[in-house]
């Protein structure tokens, strides 16, 4: 399959893009080398250059991609995507023939408002989903609200309800021609959300078509707009309701118990018009997850579509008719199973056309005559292309981050280790390019979550900083980590510090071993859980580590519970603390949390946090600041404008730059 790429020279393609938003780090590749590209991704560490690369400046690391979230119309006219300039947040749309700056929205500062997703309602109708900062009883939240661009009028307008509420943007269905749509609308965290129709049209009309239901926290309509479906737990019961078509009444179909083998996952994918079938994400017996063909009158499967042996089926695309278009699930990599033929065979010749480059089919047109097109690898943050199959034609729209190449930049690869009790660990090892493999110093990284989030092998900025400057890094998917099936997963309930921080410690152990990593020179990074376990790794084990560094990482278990609680219902709340504390007797919170033991620190550790987090509250950073303030241990970094992460590139470059200059004091590279 003959695919004709035209890939422009550096500063042409995407120039009318920079003169309408100002967008300097806009701008196309120069024409991609791919084969020198895919070399790299696919080299083992014995085929890496002997030269050390050069030490990439950490603006480059730090300047994020300039776009994302790229979205094609129905029509295939037009494309929509996030654009991050001067720390704002924008959308912009965009010809996808011309490539031509259509329209651009502006939604305020990026820490303020952030987009969490955007969906088409017609060829014409934009809809742009925020989160923004609010209040609960005192507590900073963050609420949801939605928003429409009429490409025809040109209108930007709010679509809800004009009273305050908490989740403002829980769509459940948009009209095919973007006449209206159905949103569950929730007043606030205690209140039972109702449905709500909405005419897609500056204040246009809204109508409740569904009431709350004690109960029900989630609703679900067919594929023509029906409220169908409506679930919730209510003490220890998931409780769920159905009505066959819109002139039934919602009837209490069944109340499984909690830890009933059926009841474990459970998640609703499409509901089919004229019928009481429609699609699930559903364990089977051996708790893994698959895509199947369910009943909702009888609660029974009627056929499994796809279940890979192996992993669990994470998300599902559906075509326009509602039928599943392609199942996704994670090994090492995202995967897809394209169940329509026309989108495998054309999977197939992009991975041909670019080989060793991951290939995302990102955007569909309904009749799938155009395409968005990503490609990249763990070693190269990627390019996002537009593809026309009629013309086998794949035409480059710009790089994600031209200041970064792949030939500089470290290949991670998986391993598997296992821990003292036997339980087998999934993780990814990076090694610094142009060093020997032998005796290296070691940075521990343990993601964020730590339920329901895994590592992946993709790229990342801070693996590859990392990576640059020496080290090697090492990104155990502990247990409790997502996408190993439900029996991994639940083997981190109650082991937050203990089990789960001894899988960190045997990756350390299992480096050593190999001959990888030097023994005493070995960190601790991370952030979120992650940033906890970095503190708490030196304050348990300092025999261990040398140092630690924790960006926004909880250091009271108690009170982070307490805040937790606005997030939850008041079952969900019981069941994260469940979660989190297990059953053991005498078990106590305040055994795992660092600030309780802060006094006992001896290793450096490098504290930052920023203060407008509204999921771990800056409260904790002052609580584990004011416990080891004593021990003269602590290099403190606060950022005033940022929240759990980074929203603005100069304040991650400046985490990116403290973090560097802490680990070359106390655990240098060379």
């Amino acid at each position: 399959m003959n695919f004709r790429m035209r890939l422009r020279a550096r500063g042409l393609a995407l120039a009318g893009l920079v003169a309408a938003l100002g967008v300097a780090p806009l701008v196309p590749a120069l024409a991609r080398d791919t084969t020198t590209a895919a070399t790299s991704a696919i080299a083992d560490d014995t085929s890496q250059p002997e030269a050390r690369p050069p030490l990439i400046d950490t603006s480059a690391l730090a300047s994020r991609n300039a776009f994302g979230g790229s979205l094609l119309s129905p029509d295939g006219r037009h494309f929509a995507m996030q654009v991050l300039r001067d720390g704002k947040a924008l959308v912009a749309i965009f010809d996808a023939t011309t490539k031509a700056n259509i329209s651009t929205i502006s939604l305020g500062e990026k820490g303020d408002r952030t987009v969490e997703w955007m969906r088409w309602a017609g060829p014409d109708k934009l809809l742009i989903a925020i989160s923004m900062p609010a209040e609960w009883k005192g507590e900073p939240i963050r609420a949801t609200r939605l928003f429409a661009k009429d490409l025809t009028t040109n209108q930007t307008y709010y679509v809800g309800r004009k009273v305050p509420v908490v989740e403002g943007d829980d769509v459940i269905y948009v009209a095919p021609d973007g006449s209206y749509l159905l949103m569950a609308i929730q007043k606030d965290i205690y209140s039972y959300p109702s449905v709500i129709r909405f005419e897609l049209a500056p204040d246009g009309q809204e109508t409740e078509v569904q009431f709350p239901r004690e109960g029900v926290w989630d609703w679900y309509a067919d594929n023509v707009g029906v409220v169908r479906v409506g679930t919730g737990w209510r003490g220890k019961r998931l409780r769920i309701f159905y009505r066959k078509d819109a002139a039934s009444k919602l009837e209490l179909v069944d109340k499984l118990k909690e830890g009933d083998e059926e009841s474990r996952y459970w998640d609703v994918q499409q509901i089919l018009a004229g019928s009481d079938l429609g699609y699930v994400l559903d364990e089977d017996d051996d708790g893994r997850v698959g895509l199947r063909l369910f009943n909702y009158a009888t609660r029974e499967v009627v056929e499994t579509v796809y279940q890979n042996p192996d992993w669990d089926v994470e998300t599902v695309s559906l075509d326009p008719q509602g039928a599943p278009r392609a199942a996704y699930y994670t090994d090492d990599k995202e995967r897809v199973v394209w169940f329509d033929e026309d989108l495998k065979r054309w999977q197939a010749g992009l991975e041909k056309a670019m080989p060793g480059q991951d290939i995302e089919i990102v955007s569909i047109a309904a009749d799938k005559s155009r395409m968005l097109v990503w490609t990249g690898s763990p070693s190269d943050p990627g390019a996002l292309y537009i593809f026309t199959p009629a013309e086998r034609n794949l035409d480059l729209f710009a790089e994600y981050r031209p200041g970064l190449f792949p030939a500089e930049l470290a290949v991670p690869k998986p391993v598997v280790y296992t821990a003292r009790d036997g339980t087998r660990i999934h993780a990814y090892l990076t090694l610094p390019r142009g060093r020997e493999p032998k005796d290296l110093p070691l940075i521990i990284l343990p993601h964020g979550g730590p339920y329901g989030v895994r590592d992946k092998l993709a790229y990342d900025d801070e693996v590859q900083l990392l990576a640059n400057r020496g080290y090697a890094v090492l990104q155990p998917n502990y247990r409790g980590s997502d996408g190993y099936g439900s029996d991994f997963e639940e083997l981190g309930t109650g082991q937050i510090g203990r089990k789960m921080q001894d899988d960190l410690d045997d990756g350390m152990d299992w480096a050593v071993a190999q001959g990888i990593a030097d023994k005493s020179r070995v960190c601790l990074v991370g952030s979120s859980y992650g940033g906890y376990a970095a503190l708490w790794g030196v304050i348990r084990n300092p025999e261990r580590y040398r140092c630690a560094a924790s960006f926004a990482g909880v250091t009271d278990w108690a009170s982070q519970l307490r805040f937790d609680r606005q997030y939850f219902s008041r079952d969900g709340s019981r069941k994260w603390r469940a979660r989190i504390v297990g059953d053991e007797d005498g078990f106590a919170l305040d055994s795992v949390s660092p600030y309780r033991l802060g006094d006992t620190l001896t290793r450096p550790v490098l504290l930052a946090h920023g203060k407008k987090d509204t999921n771990v509250p800056f409260s904790q950073y002052r609580k584990m600041e004011d416990a080891a303030k004593s021990t003269g241990k602590l290099q403190l970094l606060v950022f005033d404008e940022e929240g759990h992460g980074f929203d603005k590139p100069e304040d991650e470059q400046l985490w990116f730059d403290t973090l560097a200059a802490f680990l070359a004091r106390h655990n240098p590279a060379d």
